[in-house]
């Protein structure tokens, strides 16, 4: 009882902080996971010196990702401070995660192409808004149809990563079959409202403010999930947006018949878009605020996989074998 009491005060607050379900998941996951690991002790009988335990153990016994154990801190750290009201100091004997450096994998603009052919659907047009528009997956799915601004070439990124709203290009490519697209999805809405079941959850703030949002056509995700579900917060039966795993699923399959041998996923189209703008002679800060970098030391990884950037280094064995071909002959 005690733990199911927690796990309900945890929840009211990340929904009082207007935390999305999957970071609620997320973090409740963790603090059980912490919890079970101190022999089901409860978290107020505990402080910094277990969270310690907890993250060094991730690190040496479970061999976790930086990523990883940053996530396992962040939810412990919001239990104790937002839930608990035990705010403590500096983890300072931690034995932190690594974190590698690594060059993003990047396809080349006819890899791209290959990729797109064999990719269809809703499937082809959430991948053409990754690599056409530097979307993340997740802001792909999640976007509304009043996101879409065809007059301006301009997506609206709502509550994107960080909290953040931005603004990015939406390519001439994709304003035809975007709109061929809404005219099904509109279609689809009527049939679902007319059977009940033509809501949609909007933000907590808005859907007070708005009692008729959920309602309107202009809240409807762009691209709707194939069949109704229920809501796991307000239990009522809606349709939600596309899985992001089918997405993911047909982004391998489309890579495998591709012929195309590297580790290729979704995320990719956004690596390889960022490139592709830089190799086109676009400034590094506008594909900073295009991508929504907090940070323009994040975007300069790009230049790194440039076929030729301002970091290239052009090999010195051509002239040699060039020289050696000379004598030869």
């Amino acid at each position: 009882m005690a733990a199911q009491r927690l796990q309900d005060q945890v929840r009211e607050r990340m929904r009082t902080r207007h935390l999305s379900y999957r970071t609620e998941q997320t973090y409740l996951d963790w603090i059980l996971r912490f919890i079970r690991f101190h022999g089901l002790r409860h978290p107020n009988d505990m402080g910094a010196a277990e969270v310690e335990t907890f993250l060094t153990h991730l690190a040496v016994d479970r061999n976790v990702s930086a990523s990883t154990q940053n996530q396992a801190l962040n939810a412990l750290l919001f239990l104790y401070r937002e839930v608990l009201g035990q705010p403590f100091g500096q983890l300072d004997s931690v034995t932190r995660a690594q974190r590698p450096k690594r060059i993003p994998v990047v396809l080349s603009v006819e890899e791209v192409a290959r990729v797109l052919h064999n990719l269809h659907g809703v499937h082809w047009l959430v991948c053409c808004l990754q690599y056409g528009s530097g979307l993340r997956l997740m802001e792909s799915v999640r976007l509304r149809v009043k996101d879409l601004e065809f007059g301006h070439r301009a997506i609206l990124v709502r509550d994107g990563k960080g909290a953040k709203d931005r603004v990015v290009t939406l390519p001439d490519e994709l304003i035809v079959p975007l709109q061929r697209h809404l005219a099904v999805r509109r279609t689809l809405f009527e049939r679902d409202t007319a059977t009940g079941h033509g809501t949609v959850s909007v933000p907590f703030a808005l859907a007070r403010k708005y009692p008729q949002a959920e309602r309107s056509w202009m809240w409807q995700y762009v691209f709707p999930a194939t069949r109704i579900g229920t809501d796991p917060r307000s239990g009522a039966q809606r349709r939600h947006h596309v899985d992001e795993s089918s997405v993911q699923r047909a982004m391998r399959n489309a890579v495998r018949a591709a012929g195309i041998e590297k580790p290729a996923s979704c995320h990719t189209l956004r690596h390889s878009f960022a490139t592709h703008l830089l190799e086109r002679g676009a400034d590094i800060r506008t594909v900073q605020e295009q991508l929504g970098h907090s940070d323009v030391r994040t975007t300069q990884i790009y230049t790194h996989v440039l076929q030729r950037g301002g970091m290239a280094v052009r090999s010195p064995l051509g002239s040699a074998l060039a020289l050696r071909a000379e004598r030869s002959g």
